[in-house]
């Protein structure tokens, strides 16, 4: 009997110990992911910024993040951000990727990104580029599909100069791949 119970404390320590490394890599993986990608919707004077694509889905469906760091007027022209956040950060003032990509401390590539604004959906393959439509609010070489959005939207693909010439099929089946 009581090696029966040494056995069973043994057992239940290492599927212990197996279930929190599988929950750290697991994690990991999401937050490289995550890292490589911003997402924003631009609203009511304020611009939102997640990392977290589900936060962003949550947000669109919602018009709320449960968690957020806050910088009023730091926007491009006075507006406040507003930095989603998942549970796992909401106590952070660092080491938030969101932060760290509008500040230049993070560079991600490949990098994708969206912007939600004014019923449109804006799509990046980098964060140079979204950074010069945080300040212009245009897209001086784009490529626009009309209608094909999640719920009707208009998206437009927002390319450099380089890449205007050709349709940009690479964005564009990454955003429906990450639409479906």
């Amino acid at each position: 009997m009581r090696l029966a119970n040494i056995i069973l404390v043994a057992g239940l320590g290492l599927a212990t110990v197996g279930c929190s490394t599988m929950q750290g890599t697991m994690g990991n993986t999401t937050a490289e992911q995550s890292m490589s990608s911003l997402y924003e919707a631009h609203t009511k004077g304020r611009i939102y910024v997640f990392y977290d694509r589900g936060l962003y889905t949550e947000f669109l469906e919602s018009g709320h993040t449960p968690y957020m760091y806050t910088q009023i007027g730091a926007g491009p022209k006075g507006e406040t951000l507003v930095y989603a956040l998942t549970s796992e950060d909401k106590k952070k003032r660092e080491g938030i990727p969101s932060v760290d990509m509008l500040a230049g401390k993070m560079m991600q590539e490949p990098f994708y990104g969206e912007t939600y604004s004014d019923g449109r959906i804006y799509v990046f393959s980098s964060l140079e580029m979204m950074n010069d439509f945080r300040q212009t609010g245009e897209a001086t070489y784009r490529y626009t599909d009309i209608g094909s959005g999640p719920n009707g939207e208009t998206v437009v693909y927002v390319l450099s100069k380089a890449d205007s010439k050709e349709r940009p099929d690479s964005l564009i089946n990454r955003f429906h791949k990450n639409h479906s």
